[in-house]
């Protein structure tokens, strides 16, 4: 008698073969999503006995599916200009984590920020990166939640350098009235000052110099600080010659000019630490920055490296997963550097549903890291990876496994046409 398993072996199999190429389709417009593909195996054999020659004569047993593969080539990657979309090129996976739970793994870049400002996945489970400390990323600190809300503080920087173009006019009179130049600095706190740079000719090629705090700014204050005075003489070419400090200048004098280092304003009213600068009064290139010749006095540069605190503004991420923040004090800084994961084995991950994966046994531990290092490969940013299903390979896939199913079912009515053949043999 026929052994009706065979061909329902194969109905089984065809049908699970089916089941993945639909799967396929059914996400073929899922971010992230990999190809899967079915592949059979035969099953054990009965052996009948042996040819004259001691061959084995077998019958087999039918077919199974004998393993689901993943297809883990790259998707197209689509340009979306959302910020918090995100697009691996190459190996790994971003690595995220629910609250509480172990680590889970998505080619899913699409994230968004929730309510505390905390870069999510689509799931709702936190992205995981490294976090920026004052902008400089420690990728030895471990893994931790990325924060991206318009909350999010530049910390101020105090002013250490002050700089300024400035022209003193060689035509002035001895003693006429002061030249005076405002300087916007920040201390600690990040709150600004403005100094102002007084400047007053005292004899040919000669000025005296004062900077001063307004006295609100200084604790205690009876009247406008001077933080700092000296003297400045220049060349027959205007050329500013030398430098010299404290009062009428009586302190040190410095042939060539050089910075004048160490002013500092304590006392701070709102009770900063006290702001210590330098007032450079060469360009990078040895060239003073103060000159005097015949033409009104002016000052055409000021410049300052301090600056208060600010708000996030927008931020990108750049092909190494490093998220850059634009603050409102005009600063430029890292907030975070994503975490990509790679593992020895992808055909081992555990498809958990939510475009996620889990480790297994199988697949090993991962091996996290960040992107463009160890194997793993580059992110775009305002970009997602669309799924890799290839429909017309599915559709061709789609008719021979139909086929295979077709040629099942008919070997099972042809089975079935014999055993009532063989049932119609016995004599009424």
């Amino acid at each position: 008698m026929p052994l009706f398993s065979i061909p329902l072996s194969g109905l089984t199999a065809s049908s699970n073969a089916l089941s993945v190429i639909s799967n396929n389709l059914a996400n073929l417009n899922t971010v992230g999503y990999k190809d899967e593909q079915a592949n059979f195996k035969d099953l054990f054999y009965q052996t009948m006995g042996t040819t004259g020659s001691g061959d084995p004569m077998q019958i087999g047993a039918g077919a199974a599916v004998g393993s689901i593969t993943a297809n883990f080539t790259n998707g197209n990657v689509n340009n979306t200009g959302v910020p918090t979309d995100v697009a691996v090129t190459g190996n790994g996976f971003f690595v995220t984590q629910q609250n509480g739970g172990g680590l889970q793994f998505t080619r899913d870049g699409g994230f968004g920020v929730d309510p505390t400002g905390k870069l999510v996945a689509p799931d709702g489970s936190s992205v995981l990166g490294y976090p920026a400390v004052n902008g400089v990323i420690n990728t030895g600190a471990g893994l931790g939640s990325i924060f991206l809300g318009q909350g999010k503080i530049s910390p101020p920087n105090p002013t250490g350098n002050v700089a300024m173009g400035t022209n003193l006019d060689a035509t002035a009179a001895v003693g006429s009235t002061p030249f005076s130049t405002p300087v916007t600095v920040y201390d600690s706190l990040g709150n600004s000052h403005v100094l102002t740079f007084q400047f007053t000719k005292t004899a040919a090629n000669a000025w005296d110099y004062n900077v001063t705090i307004p006295q609100a700014d200084v604790a205690g204050a009876t009247g406008p600080v001077v933080v700092n005075s000296g003297s400045l003489t220049f060349d027959g070419n205007g050329q500013l010659l030398s430098t010299s400090t404290g009062a009428g200048g009586t302190g040190t004098t410095t042939t060539p000019p050089a910075d004048i280092t160490g002013i500092n304003v304590a006392n701070l009213a709102d009770g900063a630490s006290s702001l210590t600068f330098s007032w450079n009064l060469l360009d990078p290139n040895g060239t003073p920055t103060l000159t005097q010749v015949a033409s009104p006095s002016t000052t055409s540069t000021t410049n300052q490296d301090g600056y208060g605190s600010g708000t996030l503004q927008s931020f990108t991420i750049d092909s190494d997963g490093i998220v850059q923040g634009s603050f409102s004090n005009g600063q430029t800084q890292a907030i975070a550097q994503l975490g990509l994961a790679n593992f020895a084995n992808n055909q081992g991950l555990q498809r958990t549903g939510n475009n996620d994966y889990m480790a297994t046994l199988a697949s090993g531990s991962p091996v996290i890291g960040t992107a463009n290092t160890g194997g793993r490969g580059s992110i775009s940013g305002g970009a997602l990876e669309l799924s890799n299903v290839d429909i017309s390979q599915e559709f061709t896939q789609l008719i021979v496994t139909q086929r295979g199913f077709e040629a099942n079912a008919r070997v099972v009515t042809t089975f079935d046409q014999i055993t009532q053949d063989t049932i119609n043999l016995k004599p009424s």
